[in-house]
Formats: structure tokens, C-alpha cells, sequence
């Protein structure tokens, strides 16, 4: 059992806290049992899996499925176990896999898909996700000045989600919607300024929808590939809504004209 925190192992997890640890060791963090259970069930390359005691005695065949998978097992303390969590109450288990780092571009099948610029917060990124895969969408495109698509908390946010979404951080997201745009796919940007309605439009088409940054919004250089423009009506008083929410709504309007089809 690891039980000292100057352990190298926990040091090395404890500096996957931070995005520079994360890029240094191509590794990022797993905490909690349903994330471990997602990991296995997508064959999520596993470098080191830690758990204390009692989590190994609730979880047999999930201890039993991390020896044969993980390069390495290892028992802790609760203590050690809350200084490698980012967590104030980890449930028991905090494990390190590998980063993806090489992800196609572009998805060779696009009906439905979200691109994502300069987004900021880590819970908001990993609501999204978890409502794109929920609501049907084929993939996420994320520029690279966003939040770190495997900071922790984007990972717990999401809800296990995050393994079933292909996720393509890029530095040039209007060379992308360009290309999507060149090939007949709907762009569909977010303004509040815009004239149309979002469920006065036609979701059945293959679309990607633009979101900005939660506080600016779009940049022009986006703005300016959409084929259409489209607001959330909101009440006296109120200036935006939440940039999750707002991807909910356009989300599922798609879902339903689709399902309406």
C-alpha cells in the first residue's frame, strides 16, 4: 500500500492537475468509479489505476478487470487518495490514462455537429458534451484557445459522456467550417442579433452549429462562413443565457425536427 505522499508515483498524478503536467506526460486524470467504468467500456488505454481498500472490497470485478487492463495497480491511503483527487470527496478510485492527441480533422459522416470557440469553462465544455451525445450529435469541434478538453472537471461534468463523442480540438476552426461549408453543410451561428428564431430554421439538413466564448460570443471570422444566423428569444432584463443551455436548446430542436421527419 502507497501511503507516502512523496511517493512518485502520486507525484507524478498529483501534476495532472495542472494543463502543463497533462501535455508534459501525455497522461490525463479518471476519478471516480462510473468514469473507470466508462474508460473500460470504450478501451480507454489505462496507465496506473489507484484505490484504497474499500474501494477494491465494493468494486471486486472492477479491481479484477484494472489488473488486466492498467499497466499498473496500486492500493492507498485514503489519504494519498484524496491528494492525487482533484475532488473534496473522491469515491475511492483515481485513475491515469492516454491522452489523445492524433484525432482526424474532419468526420467522413456529418448530420449533426457543434464547433466550439474559445470556450472557458470546464463544467460548461463537459454539460455540452454530455447533451451532444444525449441528444444525437455526430462530433465536437473545440479551437485550442478553450479549456482543456481533459481538464478534470470537463471529464467529471460530462458524465462518462466524454468517451462517446469525437472530440477535435483545432487551432484553425474556420478552416474546418469552411470545408464543411464547401461540401453543402449548413452553418448555423448563434447571435443575438440575429433575425430568425432558432426553431424557425431547418435542422434536418447535415448542420454544424456555432457557439462562442461565454462571454464575447462568436468572432466575425466565424460568423462570416454561417449560411444563417439564429437567437434565443429571452425575457426583459436578461441578457444571455448560459452557453450550455444555449446548446441544449439548438441540440434538441434538431433532435425533434429530425425525429419529426
Amino acid at each position: 500500500m502507497i501511503t507516502s505522499l512523496q511517493n512518485p508515483l502520486v507525484k507524478q498524478m498529483r501534476k495532472l492537475h495542472s494543463s502543463k503536467g497533462r501535455r508534459e506526460q501525455h497522461l490525463f486524470l479518471l476519478e471516480g468509479t462510473h468514469l473507470l467504468e466508462t474508460a473500460f467500456e470504450s478501451n480507454c488505454s489505462l496507465a496506473a489505476v489507484c484505490c484504497t481498500e474499500q474501494w477494491r472490497d465494493r468494486y471486486p470485478q472492477l479491481w479484477e478487470k484494472a489488473s488486466k487492463q492498467a499497466q499498473r495497480v496500486e492500493i492507498v491511503s485514503p489519504e494519498v487518495l484524496g491528494a492525487i483527487a482533484t475532488t473534496v470527496h473522491p469515491d475511492g478510485v483515481v485513475a491515469t490514462a492516454l491522452r489523445i492527441i492524433d484525432r482526424p480533422a474532419k468526420l467522413a459522416h456529418l448530420k449533426l455537429g457543434l464547433v466550439l470557440e474559445r470556450l472557458q469553462d470546464p463544467g460548461n465544455l463537459g454539460t455540452i458534451i454530455r447533451t451532444a451525445v444525449a441528444a444525437g450529435a455526430d462530433g465536437l469541434w473545440l479551437s485550442d484557445d478553450s479549456v482543456d478538453v481533459d481538464n478534470p472537471k470537463v471529464l467529471r461534468s460530462s458524465a462518462g459522456a466524454w468517451f462517446r463523442l469525437p472530440i477535435i480540438v483545432s487551432f484553425n476552426l474556420t478552416e474546418i467550417v469552411a470545408d464543411y461549408r464547401s461540401r453543402g453543410v449548413q452553418i448555423v451561428a448563434t447571435l443575438p442579433t440575429a433575425k430568425k428564431l432558432y426553431w424557425e430554421i431547418d435542422f434536418t439538413c447535415p448542420t454544424l452549429i456555432l457557439l462562442g466564448n461565454e462571454g464575447a460570443g462568436l468572432t466575425q471570422e466565424l460568423v462570416s462562413l454561417s449560411n444563417l444566423q439564429v437567437k434565443i428569444p429571452l425575457g426583459e432584463g436578461v441578457e444571455s443565457l448560459n452557453v450550455a443551455i444555449a446548446a441544449a436548446l439548438l441540440l434538441y430542436e434538431a433532435r425533434r425536427q429530425r425525429r419529426e421527419v
